[in-house]
């Protein structure tokens, strides 16, 4: 039972459930709104999906320091209970728009702007609401299992979306997508409160956003991490646009084998979430050789020849995809100090999701000038960068040597001789 230990807590179990309706909900919503851009409201624009995620995510690069701020300094269940509503009421009003046939493409726009801008205040907060839920020596396992959460609803949303879009249209879905924030809210208010824990709060002050960053520039191994995060974040993660043009471009399927795919790589993620909820701790070796695993996946996909191969292939893309970003996330929390936390994962969202608006238009457009394949291929040159610069940091922070011993034509042998410093145990 160590993989599922944090579910042992009260407020954890029903966090976990109803994370977990949300998500469904969330997924069915992506799933349907990438669709009804790329196949309805355009000729199967590529480029105009990735202006949707571009606005959607974008807002993190703006507001992060503020938003991290907030959820260092006020209640943060209080804060979750009012962002959850206004991407409720968002929900309803792109959904009423789209079953009424009054949808445009920049009504799409709209709303992904004004949902980035909510997300943006609602991430850091919900990630470090994790830490008064679980004590610290949980907060790995908890992290993982959020993750596990996330993507085990990808197994069923983008499905069911797919299903739904075809039998009623994508607005059925977004609002039904709205009725399941109703699962946070009430697991919000009905949380035995007495049982959270009360963690450090930032002082009130002045240059408590400067702190922050200073914070994570002392810190060299978060600096790392975050980079490799940045890179794939930007221009490997973009499973909506890769997705979407194999399927309808390249296999010439419809909206529910885009459903199904998008499933199948949820059963490598979910894979992926439970391997690090087994785990007692990250390290920064999971990080950056999952990276490197990353991009030899989305490698393979790119090559796939038909369409249920290409699916196969996405198993392991959405495995090692997990395991990076879930192995990055657990560290960056676990090694924060508490009154930190907020600014640091805020920070660490502008840095993985802020990307976006300049990865996802660019992937979009190489792939409508050559081809969904060539765009899985920057995904796959993506990890490789990541996973160079990261294993080359800690080689060289840790001062390791190659030492050449009894040199023969026939065999030589290496020797690795490693002088670690305070952060070797964590890196592994």
């Amino acid at each position: 039972m160590g993989m599922f230990r944090s579910l042992h807590i009260h407020n954890y179990r029903l966090w976990f459930i109803g994370a977990l309706i949300s998500n469904v909900g969330t997924w069915m919503q992506r799933t349907a709104q990438d669709w009804l851009v790329y196949d309805i409201l355009t000729d199967q624009d590529a480029a105009a999906m990735g202006i949707v995620m571009a606005l959607q995510l974008g807002p993190q690069l703006f507001i992060a320091p503020w938003a991290g701020l907030i959820a260092d300094s006020v209640d943060r269940r209080k804060l979750l209970m009012g962002t959850q509503a206004a991407m409720a009421a968002l929900g309803v009003g792109l959904g009423l728009l789209v079953v009424l046939g009054l949808a445009e493409l920049w009504h799409v726009y709209a709303f992904a702007l004004a949902l980035g801008v909510v997300s943006a205040i609602d991430a850091p907060a919900r990630q470090a609401f994790v830490s008064e839920l679980v004590r610290d020596d949980y907060l790995p396992n908890a992290v993982a299992l959020n993750s596990a959460s996330f993507n085990g609803a990808r197994m069923f949303g983008p499905a069911v979306a797919g299903l739904l879009t075809v039998a009623v249209g994508p607005g059925w879905v977004f609002l039904i997508n709205a009725v399941t924030f109703g699962a946070m809210i009430f697991v919000l208010v009905t949380i035995r409160q007495k049982e959270l824990r009360v963690l450090n709060r930032s002082a009130p002050g002045r240059g408590r956003i400067r702190a922050g960053f200073r914070y994570v520039q002392q810190r060299p191994d978060l600096m790392m991490v975050m980079f490799a995060i940045f890179v794939v974040g930007t221009f490997g993660l973009n499973f909506a646009v890769y997705i979407a043009a194999m399927a309808r471009t390249e296999f010439g399927t419809g909206a529910g084998v885009f459903g199904t795919l998008s499933s199948i790589m949820a059963v490598g993620s979910v894979a992926g979430a439970l391997l690090s909820a087994r785990r007692d701790r990250p390290r920064l070796r999971f990080v950056f050789g999952a990276a490197g695993a990353f991009g030899l996946a989305c490698l393979l996909a790119a090559l796939a020849p038909s369409v249920w191969l290409f699916g196969l292939a996405l198993v392991p893309v959405g495995l090692f995809a997990l395991t990076l970003m879930t192995s990055a996330n657990a560290y960056v929390q676990t090694t924060t100090v508490q009154e930190m936390r907020g600014r640091v994962m805020a920070l660490y969202f502008a840095i993985f999701l802020g990307g976006t608006p300049i990865g996802a238009p660019i992937v979009g457009w190489v792939t409508n000038a050559y081809g969904p394949r060539w765009g899985l291929v920057v995904a796959a040159a993506s990890g490789f960068v990541a996973a160079v610069a990261g294993l080359a940091w800690v080689a060289r922070s840790h001062h390791v040597r190659v030492r050449l011993i009894h040199p023969s034509p026939r065999r030589l042998k290496l020797t690795l001789a490693a002088t670690a410093r305070n952060t070797a145990e964590r890196s592994g």
